[in-house]
Order: C-alpha cells, then sequence, then structure tokens
C-alpha cells in the first residue's frame, strides 16, 4: 500500500514539475506584446492562415493535439477557444476545439483519479457534500448541467468531479454536451475577431469592435450564458 502511494506521489510531483517547466518556458519566450500588438497579430494571422489553407487537415489535428496537452498542463479553456475561432472560423473551429478540451478534460480527469482523488476528497468533500448527493441521483443529467453553467476556473471544473466519481462515458459525453453552447459562442467571437482584423488595416476603436455584429453577437451571448448559468445554479446546485 506505502509502495502504491509513493508512487502515486512521485507521479504527482513530476506532473507538478511539468507544468512548472511548461510556465517557465511560455513566460519567457512570449511576451504581453506578443498579444497585444496589432501589427504582430496581422502578421502571425496571415501565416497562420496560409499554413491552414495549404495543410488543413494537418493544421486541425495539430491544434486539436496541442489542445488536448493544454487542458492535461491546466491551461484554460477561453484562450484555446479564442484561437481555434480564429484560426479555423467558428464552426470547423467549434468541432476541433470541442472535441480537443473533452478528450483533454477526460484524460485529466482519468489521471486525477489515479493521482489525486484521495487529496481532492479530503480538502473539498464538505464544501460540496450536498452535490455529491444530487450527481448519485443521475450523475450524467447533473454533470451535463455542471458544464454548461460554468462559473469557476476550467481545470479546476475538469478536477472537481473526481469527488462524484463520475463514469469515463458520462464524464466525456456530460462535457461534449454541456460545453458545446459555450464554446461555440466564444470561438464565434474569436472568428470575429479575425474578420475584424481582415477588414481593418489599424488597430480598431472600442466602438468599430462593439458595434461590429461578428463581435457584438457572440458578446449578447455570452451575456445570456452568464444570465442562465445564474440562474441554473440557483436551482439545480443549492444546498439542501
Amino acid at each position: 500500500m506505502d509502495k502504491r502511494k509513493n508512487i502515486k506521489i512521485t507521479l504527482a510531483v513530476i506532473y507538478i514539475l511539468i507544468i512548472c517547466i511548461f510556465l517557465w518556458f511560455f513566460f519567457k519566450y512570449f511576451s504581453i506584446q506578443d498579444f497585444t500588438s496589432f501589427e504582430l497579430i496581422k502578421s502571425n494571422r496571415d501565416s497562420l492562415n496560409e499554413i491552414k489553407n495549404k495543410h488543413i487537415l494537418l493544421s486541425g489535428i495539430i491544434f486539436f493535439l496541442g489542445t488536448i496537452i493544454w487542458v492535461l498542463l491546466l491551461g484554460f479553456g477561453t484562450p484555446i477557444c479564442l484561437i481555434g475561432g480564429f484560426i479555423f472560423g467558428k464552426w470547423l473551429g467549434t468541432l476541433i476545439v470541442l472535441f480537443g478540451l473533452t478528450t483533454g478534460a477526460t484524460l485529466l480527469y482519468v489521471l486525477a483519479n489515479y493521482l489525486l482523488k484521495d487529496f481532492i476528497y479530503e480538502k473539498f468533500s464538505s464544501k460540496f457534500i450536498f452535490l455529491i448527493k444530487k450527481f448519485k441521483k443521475n450523475e450524467f443529467i447533473y454533470f451535463v448541467i455542471y458544464r454548461a453553467i460554468g462559473g469557476i476556473p476550467f481545470f479546476i471544473q475538469n478536477l472537481l468531479p473526481t469527488l462524484f466519481n463520475i463514469k469515463i462515458k458520462n464524464y466525456f459525453y456530460g462535457s461534449l454536451v454541456g460545453l458545446a453552447p459555450q464554446l461555440f459562442i466564444v470561438v464565434s467571437l474569436g472568428a470575429g475577431i479575425n474578420k475584424l482584423i481582415d477588414d481593418n488595416e489599424k488597430m480598431p476603436t472600442i466602438l468599430q469592435m462593439t458595434s461590429n455584429p461578428d463581435i457584438y453577437f457572440p458578446i449578447i451571448g455570452l451575456i445570456l450564458i452568464f444570465i442562465i448559468a445564474f440562474i441554473s445554479r440557483k436551482i439545480f446546485f443549492k444546498s439542501e
């Protein structure tokens, strides 16, 4: 038993070290300017579009695998959604991002169940005991709702279900169904940003951005999602 526990601890430490190395590499070679310079974004966009158009299948596979790795490194979901929409458009982007995030989250869930389940249960079970009871009633339906309403960082949302002991099949398909609406909206926003950059030689003003239907429709959609999520949380996940 002690040997198995030591193996889990060793693997968990290695996993954390990998994440730390990734973060160090990311912040060492990328700066805020890389993501805020209009000229830099536009030139990189043209290069990405050229590569994508020449090798659409390979580009999609690489982005799909990159999304899985990003999730396993505890990355947030929103940047991937925006980048996916920016590169592949709202329809293909949604498809790639949705399956990438779902696959990555499922693998992370399996990993967390093996390495971190005892730790997560010890730290959070008392706070979410009412949710554990609800998930036992119908884990698939409640997990779809849990995914759809969000409200917590994506990597925590991926790890917390170890408390509920959800079947892997329900975790995968529940994520696929529950994440789809909000992902489509954020990916559409990324696609809208791409179109906005294509239509402007200089950095557009805030008014130009917010008056563009490719931008304000997804923003309105996000606001509606937040409102629905807030109401749903009060109805389905209130403590009894």
